[in-house]
């Protein structure tokens, strides 16, 4: 996605509708210093905001991730871009997330196989060798456990049920969260507070408030 692109489109429409940083600003509920940064490419509108303001400048959510006017021809082609691209991340982050939880899933079962070993053959393992395979097991325990809290938090989003807001939490922020499944309580960056958070692996889960 070019933000500066899509900078240069918001502020060529704002003008057209003859709007200054204000007034749009004001219709959107927003400060003007935010338009300002949209418009500079430093900035891009949050989800619950992407159909007022292309309602305000009158445009479609793909013309605004486009940054550009569209034909009916580019539009579909355009739409057909982003539904081959979606289906792609979605499978790529199914397949990172299976290799993830396998590399979870052999830790733990190397761990389990380490400790056992250590404590069924205690008369033959010297005590050196048992510490030796101890840490062994710990390290590869931590590490896998590791690596599924961090595939977990990055491959995909979180969408807060209550604000609808989508993010991808921090990793102290989804460690520390209570979880059910595909739900985790964690602090929502738009909401400020705790919410139930749903797991979602593509753009389009994550922003199908967007419209087309």
């Amino acid at each position: 996605m070019d933000l500066k692109k899509i900078g240069d489109f918001i502020l060529a429409e704002r003008k057209k509708k003859n709007y200054t940083q204000k007034q749009l600003a004001d219709i959107l509920n927003v400060s003007d210093r935010t338009i300002s940064k949209w418009e500079c490419g430093k900035g891009f509108p949050e989800v619950s905001l992407l159909q007022p303001l292309c309602k305000a400048l009158e445009i479609s959510v793909n013309e605004l991730l486009a940054g550009e006017r569209l034909d009916k021809e580019s539009y579909m082609k355009k739409a057909e871009q982003k539904m081959v691209h979606l289906v792609e991340e979605k499978k790529e982050n199914r397949t990172k997330l299976i290799l993830i939880f396998l590399m979870g899933l052999i830790s733990i079962v190397s761990f389990v196989t380490l400790i056992v070993a250590v404590n069924t053959y205690t008369e033959v393992i010297s005590n050196q060798a048992k510490g030796i395979l101890v840490f062994i097991a710990c390290a590869v325990f931590t590490v896998g456990l590791l690596a599924l809290m961090e595939g977990g938090h990055t491959f995909g989003y979180y969408k807060c049920l209550h604000c609808e807001e989508t993010f991808v939490p921090g990793f102290i922020n989804y460690t520390v969260a209570i979880n059910i499944v595909a739900l985790r309580m964690m602090r929502c960056p738009r909401c400020g507070k705790w919410r139930w958070c749903l797991k979602v692996l593509t753009r389009k889960e994550r922003d199908e408030n967007e419209g087309t």
